[in-house]
Order: structure tokens, then C-alpha cells, then sequence
């Protein structure tokens, strides 16, 4: 029995697997894992609840985004299908698309109608200047209207001269209250009924002669009206300077009247005074544009002999001319007639 008793590891001839290093180590981590598990207690809910367990936080997947680099200056991009989905900004409402609409809609009925105006011609035009109400027993007599009868690039320009008639015109009424204002300070009817007289002639008379001849001339590019133009408002420019000076006896409100009314009554003579300086202010403007449009005739290419021949066609083309023209060669071939008859 003593050789059961004895400690067979004790020889140290032979190994023990207990020491082995590996083998320890692996009996510490074993007791340290257990330790826990033996000193917890199911039943106790107080030391339970005094261990905080650490709140696991929730953990999302990474998510890699594509970004693209800029484009470079003068690149296109095609735009994204997502941007292309976006649509129009939210702050565009309903009221704002149909306030859009109709703008758009009002711009095509404008168009159209020059459109029809410009294809019906000049004989299924209106007149529509005079702007007359619907009332009054005079109607229009002229069709105007620079947007579509005049090229683009020469529509300032026959603006210009258009509210330079006007101009003269209010002068011109500015010269009556310019002669009443001498009839009232005791210097005499004259200046006062001429003014009437002028104003009531130079007025139609301006517009007809010089202004219509050079709106007809942009329209169609016609020599022969810059020609009449050209020759009529050079005597506007001269009666306008004689205006200026204002000859005593001359009906005008010009810088001689002006000063002789400043004689008989102050407020007169700043009245006539102002009225002159609305005479000087048209002759500058009248040279100015006289000077322009001469330039611009003659960057056309106008000359005399064109506008002589225009001359030439417009007359054969009268329907009058050509009646008389007609019964007096008829004339002349009756005489040939009975004259060979007689003999």
C-alpha cells in the first residue's frame, strides 16, 4: 500500500503536465472567468441594480456619398435626373403661372396683329392720327405708327422728330399766351392775333409738309421725300429763327418783343421772355436733327438723280396723270384723223 500512498509526480525523473506554463495560465483565466459567476446572486435585486451596464449606442452603416468635382469654367454638365425631377421653385404659385400665362398670351395677340397689319398693307389700315374719341365728327386722316412701319434702327430718330413737331407746337401756343400777356400790359392787339394766325396755320402745315414727308422716307427708303423734306424744313428753320428775334410787328414773342415788354410790364416781359427761349431751344433742336438725318441719307446711298427718278415713277403711277395723258394723246390722234380726212 505504501507504493499507492507515495506522490507520483514527486520523482523528478518524471514530468508534471501542472507545471507546464501554458497550462497555468490557461487555470488562471478559467478561475477569473468563474469568479463572477460565483459571486452572483440571482436573488439579490439590489446589487443587480447598482451594476450599470454600459448603454450600447446604436451603430449605423457607412454610407460612402459620390461627390463630383466642380466643373471647370466653360464645361457643361448635363443636370442629374434628381435635379431634373426638383421641377420649379416651391415660391411659384398658381396665380404667378397664370399672371405669366397671360403676359405671354397678351405679347403673341400684339404680335399677330402687326403681323396682320403689316400683310393687309397700307389699304386695310385705319387711321388712326389724329387720336380723335369715337364722338367727334372729324375722324383721323393719317395711319402712324412708328413700331411697325419704321425700321428698327431708324425708329429713335423719327421719335426725335416727331416730338420735335410737338415741340414746336406747344411753342407755338406758348406764343399766344405770350401776346395776350403784352395785350394785357397795353402793348397792342398785333402780336396777340398773329400768334393766333401762326399757330392755327405753321401747326397742320409742319406736319404735313416736313414731318410726314420724312416719316414716309424711313418707311420705304424714298430719296424724293428726303429731298422734300430736306427743302421744307430748312424755311422751318428760318421762320423759327426769325421767330427767335422777334422783329416788332412780327407776331412772335422773340428776344425784341421781349425786352420792349419788359419796359411796360415785368411779369409780361418773363412771360414773352420764356416764350423766346422755347424759340431759340426748337432752333438748336431743328439744326441738330436737320444735321443727323443729313447723315443718315447720305450713308444710304441716296442721291438727286434717285430721287428724280422716284419723282418720274410717282407720277407716271397717278391715276390722274395717267388719265391725262390718256385723253390727250386721245385728243391728238383725233386731230391727226380729221386732218387726214379733210385732205
Amino acid at each position: 500500500m505504501s507504493k499507492f500512498e507515495d506522490n507520483p509526480f514527486s520523482d523528478p525523473a518524471i514530468d508534471n503536465p501542472f507545471a507546464d506554463p501554458a497550462v497555468q495560465q490557461v487555470a488562471r483565466s478559467t478561475n477569473n472567468a468563474t469568479r463572477g459567476l460565483d459571486d452572483y446572486n440571482p436573488f439579490d435585486g439590489q446589487q443587480n441594480a447598482n451594476q450599470a451596464t454600459p448603454a450600447q449606442q446604436p451603430t449605423q452603416p457607412a454610407i460612402m456619398q459620390a461627390v463630383s468635382p466642380p466643373p471647370s469654367s466653360g464645361q457643361y454638365t448635363r443636370p442629374t435626373q434628381q435635379q431634373q425631377s426638383q421641377g420649379p421653385p416651391q415660391n411659384f404659385t398658381t396665380a404667378d403661372f397664370q399672371k405669366r400665362q397671360e403676359e405671354l398670351e397678351a405679347k403673341a395677340a400684339e404680335l399677330a396683329r402687326r403681323e396682320a397689319e403689316l400683310r393687309a398693307g397700307s389699304a386695310g389700315r385705319r387711321n388712326n392720327w389724329p387720336p380723335l374719341p369715337a364722338f367727334c365728327p372729324i375722324q383721323p386722316c393719317f395711319y402712324q405708327d412708328i413700331n411697325v412701319d419704321i425700321p428698327l434702327e431708324f425708329q429713335r430718330i423719327v421719335r426725335h422728330l416727331y416730338h420735335l413737331w410737338m415741340f414746336h407746337s406747344l411753342v407755338l401756343a406758348l406764343n399766344i399766351v405770350g401776346g395776350l400777356a403784352i395785350l394785357f400790359s397795353g402793348g397792342g392787339f398785333t402780336v396777340f392775333g398773329l400768334s393766333i394766325l401762326y399757330f392755327m396755320l405753321l401747326t397742320p402745315f409742319s406736319f404735313i409738309c416736313w414731318y410726314r414727308p420724312i416719316y414716309k422716307a424711313f418707311r420705304s427708303d424714298s430719296s424724293f421725300n428726303f429731298m422734300v423734306f430736306f427743302f421744307i424744313f430748312l424755311f422751318q428753320m428760318i421762320i423759327t429763327l426769325v421767330q427767335s428775334i422777334g422783329f416788332s410787328g412780327g407776331g412772335s414773342c422773340g428776344l425784341i418783343t421781349s425786352i420792349g415788354a419788359f419796359k411796360d410790364n415785368i411779369g409780361a416781359g418773363i412771360v414773352t421772355m420764356l416764350v423766346t427761349i422755347g424759340f431759340i431751344t426748337s432752333l438748336v433742336a431743328d439744326v441738330m436733327l436737320m444735321t443727323k438725318v443729313h447723315r443718315i441719307y447720305r450713308s444710304t446711298g441716296a442721291s438727286i438723280a434717285k430721287a428724280q427718278a422716284e419723282f418720274t415713277t410717282e407720277i407716271l403711277r397717278n391715276q390722274h396723270v395717267q388719265t391725262a395723258a390718256s385723253s390727250a394723246a386721245a385728243a391728238a390722234v383725233n386731230a391727226q384723223i380729221a386732218n387726214a380726212n379733210r385732205y
